[in-house]
C-alpha cells in the first residue's frame, strides 16, 4: 500500500475522536497501520478515506466495533497499582460504612469502573470489598463494569480468564479463594461475579439514569482526551457521585486543575479525590 496521506490521516483521526473520544492527531499516525491495516484490507477499501467513509456507513457489518476494538487499549491486570485496593481496604470502605451507619441503606454500596477493559478492575474491587467485609453476602454490593470495546465487556461478563491473563497480578490467596477451575482456565466463583455487571458505554455519552455512586475508579483512561473532554468527563462522573464518594484515578492524572471543586486525598499513596463540600455549597 502506498504511504498513507495527510487528508487520510485525519479522516482516520477524526473517525477515532468521533467512535472512541481518543485524542489521535498526525504524531499518532504510526498507529494506524498496525491497527487499522488488515482491516482495511477485509474491507476492500483502496485507502483509509474509503475506509473510513464505511465504517461511518456500517457497510461492513460488524466493522465499527472492529475498529474500536483495534483502537482502544485493553492493557490491565488484577490489582493494578495495589495502591487504590490497599485505600480501599484500610481507608474508604472503612469510612463510607461509618458514614451509612444511619442512612436509609447501611449495607448499600454502588461502584463504578469505568474503561474497566476485560474486567479485572471490577473483579479486584469486588475480592478488595470482600477482604474487608466478611459477612459480605448479607451486603447489597453492585459493581458496574463500563468499556467501549464490545469484545471487552464480553470477556469480563464471562469471567474466565487464561493462564498468562492470570499471571498479571493475581496472587494465590485471592486466586483459590474466588476463582474455579474451567478446564486449563479459571474462572472469577458466583459470590464475586454476582456483584459485578458489565455493559458497553461511551464516556462521551450522557450518563443520565447512572449512579448515584459511592466510588467511581476513573484510571488511566482520560490521558487519552483532549483537556477539554477531560474536564467534560470528570464534571460528569461528578453529577453521579455520591456527595461523599470518591474518584480514583491514575498515577499520572490529577484533578486539581478541573477546579476547586475536587479535594485532593493522599492515601496508600493512592491518588484519590472527594468533592470539596466547602466549594459545593458556596
Amino acid at each position: 500500500m502506498s504511504e498513507i496521506t495527510s487528508e487520510e490521516i485525519d479522516a482516520v483521526c477524526n473517525l477515532v475522536s468521533d467512535l472512541c473520544g481518543i485524542c489521535w492527531d498526525e504524531s499518532k499516525s504510526y498507529l494506524i497501520e498496525p491497527r487499522l491495516g488488515s482491516l482495511l484490507e477485509q474491507a476492500n477499501c483502496e485507502n483509509y478515506k474509503d475506509f473510513t467513509r464505511k465504517v461511518r456507513a456500517e457497510l461492513v457489518p460488524g466493522l465499527k466495533e472492529q475498529v474500536i476494538d483495534a483502537v482502544t487499549t485493553n492493557e490491565t491486570l488484577w490489582f493494578r497499582d495495589e495502591s487504590p485496593f490497599e485505600a480501599l481496604r484500610h481507608k474508604v470502605i472503612p469510612e463510607l460504612i461509618d458514614d451509612k451507619g444511619t442512612s436509609m441503606y447501611p449495607k448499600r454500596f454502588r461502584v463504578w469502573s469505568a474503561a474497566c477493559s476485560t474486567g479485572q478492575e471490577p473483579y479486584s474491587i469486588a475480592m478488595a470489598f470482600a477482604d474487608t467485609i466478611s459477612d459480605i453476602e448479607s451486603w447489597d454490593i453492585q459493581i458496574l463494569g463500563t468499556d467501549i470495546s464490545p469484545s471487552a465487556v464480553e470477556h469480563a461478563s464471562q469471567g474466565i480468564y487464561n493462564e498468562l491473563e492470570i499471571g498479571r497480578g493475581m496472587d494465590s490467596s485471592h486466586l483459590m479463594k474466588h476463582f474455579v477451575n474451567r478446564g486449563k482456565d479459571r474462572q472469577v466463583n458466583e459470590k464475586i461475579r454476582s456483584m459485578c455487571r458489565f455493559e458497553q458505554r461511551n464516556l462521551h455519552d450522557s450518563m443520565a439514569g447512572l449512579g448515584p455512586f459511592d466510588i467511581i475508579f476513573c484510571r488511566n483512561v482520560a490521558i487519552y482526551f483532549s483537556p477539554e473532554d477531560q474536564k467534560k468527563l470528570f464534571d460528569s462522573l461528578a453529577s453521579v457521585l455520591t456527595p461523599n464518594g470518591w474518584i480514583f484515578v491514575g498515577s499520572s492524572e490529577s484533578l486539581t486543575r478541573q477546579g476547586p471543586q475536587w479535594q485532593a486525598q493522599q492515601h496508600c499513596r493512592s491518588n484519590c479525590y472527594r468533592p470539596n463540600m466547602e466549594v459545593q455549597n458556596a
